[in-house]
């Protein structure tokens, strides 16, 4: 199968890949030139004494070396970074960022509500948030007929009737096309009869949002600069000059919050306008963490302010080399404890059959807790806890390939010539019986990358900060806003895991001996 094939080599490639890590990403630059001296601070160790010579024998932080005088006096002196110059437990300065340093007004246009009691003549007596649906200022509707703009006509018109009669009446709605083609729904709410008929009906008119009015529709967005100018206005309705149609008051009052934002958070409100109510978001651009995909962090950063990228290629290490790890040392364990059972038989195999599924029925999850209580998480505690019941599988299968071997020929005749028994077992009998550990090899290696993944979502897996695909998938939970701390890891497991269903289909399609036949009418 090509596609196991080719599958197998990305596997590799990107496994020697993480495994030179350092190289692509990392703090520590390759190669450093001072004083007329090379250093390699990606393979040995270099304290601060040696580049700033103040008697430290700490760790030096090479970057804030770069940018020193002590440094930067000889033209000679140079530092080559990897092409990610970010490790996977280095946290970003956010002064390192840059962003936009304007505050953007954004107004999110509401839907227009008001309401108007009329008189029998359906002159109108007064008025609440009306004006806009007939063009007008509130002061200005009072008076007006309301059929003039909106037709009241059919049931609408026979329950404002019933209401002025004063007989009861139910909740009535209808949708009309009124003042300048807009949508309005036209409501009254439920009537019951009083002592005296009322002088006035109230109506609900409410606007009617378009199937197609898009979100660009619906905004209009200001953008200001630092000394409060007015650098941009993009404007969803046909209102060109939407900022200068304010009153000098609303403008007063915006400019005061966009000199707000500029050095704290602004909440959101709503306001009236003359063509509208919109709702106010102040917005500008803050470096806070996590932070989207920028130029230099190309898939973003993560809650603790670290580059994600690296995070991602050093938890592909991780991955892999702790499914190679839990996967072979399982599957030797199985291998032996099945070798065993399937040749000796009799009392050892039913015995150890017994204690096998006394021992598969402890519970993973609560020993796994347990443990790291006591021992604290590390790498080799979770591989222990894993393996130890991992290797339960496999050892059912080489248990009975070897019932059924052991009674062939070839096993019969080393027996009569007097070869020892682990003689037979591991050099007659096992290289016959290995079918089902290489074609379970590439799953069990993708369950227990799954696994990993699984146990550090959990809280369980590896010691934080430890890079991993999982503990990233557990920020995506805390900040669901931040789409890419979700979708490159998930893509990252999701095609590490693919390539190893591609392998082990095409290995187990390398066993079956059916493989090349088929039916012929």
């Amino acid at each position: 199968m090509k596609r196991a094939y080719f599958s197998l080599w990305i596997i590799i490639i990107l496994y020697l890949v993480s495994l030179g890590a350092e190289l692509i990403c990392n703090d520590k630059p390759i190669y450093v030139r001072f004083n007329g001296k090379s250093h390699f601070p990606v393979f040995k160790f270099y304290s601060e004494d040696v580049f700033l010579g103040n008697g430290k024998k700490t760790r030096p932080d090479y970057k804030k070396i770069l940018r020193s005088l002590n440094f930067r006096k000889k033209p000679e002196n140079l530092m080559i970074f990897p092409p990610v110059p970010y490790g996977p437990f280095e946290s970003i300065d956010p002064t390192s960022i840059t962003v936009s340093d304007n505050v953007t007004l954004d107004f999110t246009s509401l839907l227009m509500i008001g309401t108007v009691n009329i008189r029998k003549d359906y002159s109108i007596a007064r008025a609440a948030s009306f004006g806009s649906f007939v063009g007008k200022k509130d002061s200005q509707v009072k008076g007006l007929v309301l059929t003039a703009y909106f037709p009241v006509a059919g049931g609408l018109k026979h329950a404002v009737d019933l209401r002025f009669e004063n007989k009861k009446a139910p909740r009535i709605s209808a949708e009309v096309k009124g003042f300048d083609g807009m949508e309005t729904e036209i409501s009254l709410s439920t009537f019951s009869p009083r002592k005296t008929p009322p002088q006035t009906v109230r109506l609900t008119f409410r606007e009617v949002e378009p199937k197609n009015r898009t979100a660009d529709q619906k905004a209009t967005q200001l953008v200001f600069n630092k000394k409060l100018d007015l650098l941009q206005q993009h404007t969803g309705k046909n209102n060109t000059d939407f900022w200068h149609d304010l009153t000098g008051h609303d403008r007063e009052r915006l400019l005061s919050l966009v000199q707000k934002r500029f050095s704290g958070p602004v909440d959101s409100f709503s306001m009236t306008a003359e063509d509208g109510r919109y709702t106010v978001s102040v917005i500008k651009e803050d470096v806070r963490f996590p932070f989207a995909p920028i130029k230099g962090h190309l898939m973003g950063i993560d809650g603790a302010g670290r580059d994600v990228l690296a995070r991602i290629l050093y938890g592909l290490r991780t991955s892999l080399t702790f499914g190679l790890v839990l996967v072979v040392s399982s599957m030797a364990i199985g291998i032996v404890a099945g070798s065993l059972q399937g040749y000796l038989g009799g009392i050892v195999d039913i015995t150890g059959q017994r204690l096998i599924e006394i021992w598969s029925a402890l519970p993973f999850l609560y020993i796994m807790i347990l443990m790291g209580s006591i021992y604290g998480r590390s790498f080799f505690l979770l591989l222990f806890c894993y393996g130890i019941f991992n290797w339960i599988g496999i050892s059912y299968y080489i248990r009975g390939e070897f019932l059924r071997l052991r009674k062939q020929a070839f096993v019969e005749t080393a027996k009569s010539m007097g070869i020892a028994s682990h003689k037979i077992i591991f050099k007659h009998i096992l290289p016959n019986a290995m079918v089902p550990a290489i074609t379970f090899f590439p799953f069990s290696l993708v369950g227990a990358i799954g696994a990993l993944a699984a146990l550090d979502y959990l809280g369980f897996g590896l010691p934080p900060p430890t890079p991993s695909w999982g503990e990233l998938l557990f920020q995506a939970q805390q900040y669901r806003w931040a789409w890419w701390l979700i979708l490159y890891p998930s893509l990252a497991l999701f095609i590490v895991m693919l390539l190893g269903v591609f392998i082990g289909e095409g290995v187990r399609n390398a066993y079956d001996p059916k493989r090349y036949t088929r039916l012929e009418s």
